[in-house]
């Protein structure tokens, strides 16, 4: 075997070795909870006793479900109402955090804080800010500035998805932003100092170089927050518990229940592997778009 075979092999070696703890981890807890769970999904399982099987019947089961599409709706309104929303926020405090000023960092150290948080400090914070008269912060503000009707922010069909949105949007936003203004500094100064040479206005320069070159960051956030937003659970499940009624659990919620609370793993799995093929049939879409637009 020659010195170059020699030195290439234990190159590969040495990769593997760095490779393999990541590997069996990633196969233990990735890998192999899906085909566990794809498995499940063929059996009537139960938390105890026997399993089961019965194929398909999971399957066709959630297909006649209303509980199914009730849930996957408010799911889809949810992202509807959410992802632009956290979009378009990112984007305009990306914008103010990268001006220059010598408080720069302090916006941009205030905007991204709430992503710190855990989503039971921001469940809890949002609770108290919308409860109506007496406990809520906004209500309470409304009473002082002379509105006497009473908000019901948490009960409301309506209002409720605008709390939901506005405190995910709050908490999640600041990730967004930080990608936004990586993205913004790659852009070179000269650009902008030739456009004002031409007379373009700083809102042409917006239109015409910012928003253009970001478009490959937008599209990446795009990407991450319909994957985000579809997986949502835990705020709703803190804040609302799905309510009122079931105006607003989401799908994870619903396979949550039917899991944890009905004793039906493997219709909870079956429900799994559908949401799990709309996130990866919006993600082939997302590639495909993305690939079209660098053409």
């Amino acid at each position: 075997m020659s010195a170059k075979r020699k030195r290439i092999w234990r190159n590969d070696l040495v990769a593997l070795v760095f490779l393999l703890p990541f590997t069996v981890l990633y196969m233990v807890f990735t890998i192999y909870p899906v085909i566990q769970g794809l498995y499940m999904s063929l059996f009537k399982w139960g938390l105890m006793g026997k399993q089961d099987f019965i194929g398909a019947d999971n399957y066709t089961r959630f297909l006649g479900d209303k509980f199914f599409w009730g849930a996957l709706w408010n799911t889809t309104k949810f992202v509807l109402y959410s992802t632009p929303t956290i979009i378009l926020m990112s984007l305009g405090l990306a914008l103010l955090a990268n001006r220059r000023s010598p408080l720069k960092r302090l916006y941009r150290a205030a905007y991204f804080t709430p992503n710190l948080l855990s989503v039971s400090v921001i469940s809890f914070l949002a609770i108290y800010i919308l409860q109506p008269y007496g406990m809520g912060f906004i209500s309470n503000l409304l009473k002082t500035l002379g509105v006497q009707e009473e908000i019901f922010f948490l009960k409301d069909p309506q209002l409720v998805w605008v709390s939901i949105v506005g405190t995910t949007a709050w908490w999640t936003c600041g990730y967004n932003m930080m990608l936004y203004i990586s993205a913004l500094q790659d852009i070179p100064d000269q650009l902008y100092e030739a456009a004002a040479i031409d007379g373009a206005s700083p809102s042409k320069q917006l239109w015409s170089i910012t928003l253009p070159l970001l478009k490959p960051t937008t599209l990446l956030i795009l990407l991450l927050q319909l994957i985000a937003s579809f997986k949502v659970f835990a705020q709703i499940r803190l804040i609302t518990n799905g309510g009122p009624g079931h105006a607003t659990r989401p799908l994870i919620q619903y396979i949550y229940q039917a899991a944890f609370e009905k004793n039906r793993l493997g219709y909870a799995a079956a429900m799994s592997y559908a949401l799990f093929l709309i996130l990866v049939v919006l993600s082939l879409i997302q590639l495909k778009a993305t690939r079209e637009g660098d053409r």
